[in-house]
């Protein structure tokens, strides 16, 4: 039987940062994780050939750097062999079906430049300059809990910021879907070009509520860090925190499954992992889903019963899938512009992202999906032998158990088998080669990661979720992780739910795991009576 002051269970981005910020603060903590390895998420491998470095899951750091996680772990981090590559020239880009392309620029004044209304280049600045006075209680709001009174003093923030009228439009943009605000805010469809794909990132669809919140978050964020990826593949990343672990004795445990959380007397006192007992003084920090945590983690009777009727009915969404794709050189784009941009969107925008998101949900695979093109050697050329490339394809817009091919070509009876995987995989191909005829003839290797796939390497994509549950309004902000239950501190003292599935979210930012390091290891404040 081992005994540590806390009990992290699972170590993806959330259960990392909060490990490493206890461990900081000279907690003792044991970080226990089911696979073989910590990272969830994070990856790097030889996926396709040899010497070719995929990010087999994520890839893209601005959540990161851009949060309190990094402000309190990345100068140690970066002590520990962390090291970014970035861009300051052109960072993202949509291209449509017709060829159109629409860029943007680390400049936000550049980004405007290119758009074809005059008006729309000043609401766009403007937009981003509103949300720049508003950066401290948005972010903060972001990054606390919402259930306490810090959800009055950055509402106030707000107001002071834009007085009245401009807390009410944030709380509109908040019930407005990305498409509306778009088409309210701008007359030309350049910005719901560029950015509607970017809600698939966050689980969202064109028409689902908060995209209009969301729209402008992902405009500032690209602006104001870019697209930072690990230099030599996001594996890098868990080498910085495995050796900051070893100088905080963080007790590391993989391969070892948690079964249960030790409940005594109202409290979270431990884990039990087979025939192992780990023993918390003071927190067991579960990085799991609703339904693990209440289904199966947590003993009958430990909590009101309605926390578990709840989490029977917490939602997942779409299925996600990628592709590792080994070149023999760069491809050549048509718009030659995206020869130097590490992230592309094929998309018309809301539109026929709104199509796929709708054929996926019912079943089906979409005809024209949404793909994702991470170029990720133009910022880390050491990532492929010399002259080639690679790309990352990401498709957000699939289900995990398909009951049709909404084109009607792919037999989907047997479901993700390795010939559906390959025949679904040769229409993404497709699809880039419209705008870049070559790709075929350059194609060394391909590797397919399905959404089946997906759940079995990390249980907390359930149904192929990536982002831990369906970002649908009822089941964000302060409804998640559960309508009665919208924080991190649960019904179980001691115990704390961190990960995609709570406040605020699904992305690499780490944000819950630092909530809850912070929550448990700031200053306490005791009050006395003047006698």
């Amino acid at each position: 039987m081992d005994e540590v002051d806390a009990v992290v269970i699972g170590s993806g981005i959330n259960g990392l940062v909060a490990a490493a910020e206890l461990a900081k603060a000279g907690w003792a903590v044991a970080l226990v994780e089911r696979n073989q390895d910590v990272g969830g998420f994070i990856a790097t491998e030889e996926r396709t050939l040899p010497g070719y470095l995929h990010d087999t899951y994520s890839s893209w750091h601005p959540l990161f750097v851009s949060g309190g996680a990094y402000a309190s772990l990345g100068e140690l981090l970066h002590r520990h062999g962390l090291e970014y590559r970035n861009t300051d020239d052109w960072v993202a880009a949509s291209v449509a079906d017709d060829g159109s392309v629409t860029l943007a620029h680390r400049d936000p004044v550049r980004t405007a430049a290119e758009f074809a209304h005059e008006a729309d280049k000043d609401a766009y600045l403007d937009c981003l300059n509103r949300l720049g006075q508003a950066t401290g209680p948005i972010g903060g709001l972001l990054g606390a809990e919402l259930r306490s009174p810090a959800l009055l003093r950055h509402a106030a923030g707000l107001m002071r910021s834009g007085g009245r009228t401009g807390l009410e439009g944030w709380l509109r943009s908040v019930t407005a879907s990305g498409r509306g605000w778009a088409r309210e805010q701008f007359r030309g469809d350049e910005v719901d070009h560029l950015y509607s794909p970017w809600l698939l990132h966050a689980g969202l669809s064109p028409d689902h509520a908060s995209g209009g919140f969301m729209l402008p978050l992902f405009a500032a964020t690209l602006h104001g860090f870019g697209l930072p990826v690990v230099a030599g593949g996001a594996g890098r990343f868990l080498n910085a925190f495995r050796s900051l672990f070893d100088s905080l004795a963080v007790q590391v445990e993989t391969g070892t499954t948690v079964e249960r959380v030790i409940v005594s007397g109202g409290r979270a006192a431990g884990v039990t992992a087979g025939d192992r007992v780990i023993r918390a003084r003071r927190a067991v920090i579960a990085s799991v889903t609703p339904t693990a945590l209440y289904g199966a983690l947590l003993p009958e009777g430990s909590v009101d019963s309605r926390f578990r009727e709840e989490a029977t009915r917490f939602r997942y969404g779409r299925a996600a899938m990628q592709i590792h794709v080994a070149l023999s050189e760069p491809i050549g784009w048509r718009d030659e512009r995206l020869s130097r941009v590490p992230l592309i969107h094929l998309a018309d925008g809301s539109g026929s992202i709104g199509i796929a998101c709708a054929e996926a949900e019912a079943g089906l695979l979409p005809r024209r999906p949404t793909v994702v093109v991470g170029q990720q050697y133009l910022l880390d050329p050491g990532r492929v032998p010399e002259g080639t490339a690679a790309l990352w394809l990401q498709l957000q817009e699939v289900p995990f158990a398909p009951r049709g091919d909404a084109a009607g070509e792919l037999d989907t009876s047997r479901g993700w088998t390795p010939e559906l995987a390959r025949g679904y995989a040769d229409r993404v191909l497709d699809r880039i080669a419209q705008h870049a005829p070559d790709l075929r003839d350059k194609v060394l290797a391909l590797d397919v990661i399905t959404p089946v796939q997906l759940t079995a390497h990390n249980p907390n994509a359930v149904n192929g979720d990536p982002y831990g549950g369906a970002g649908d309004l009822d089941q964000s902000y302060l409804w998640r992780p559960l309508p009665s239950s919208g924080r991190h501190a649960t019904d179980v003292s001691g115990l704390w739910h961190i990960g995609a599935s709570t406040h605020p979210g699904a992305g690499l930012g780490g944000g819950s795991g630092h909530m809850v390091a912070t929550a448990l290891t700031k200053p306490r404040r005791f009050f006395t009576r003047a006698r």
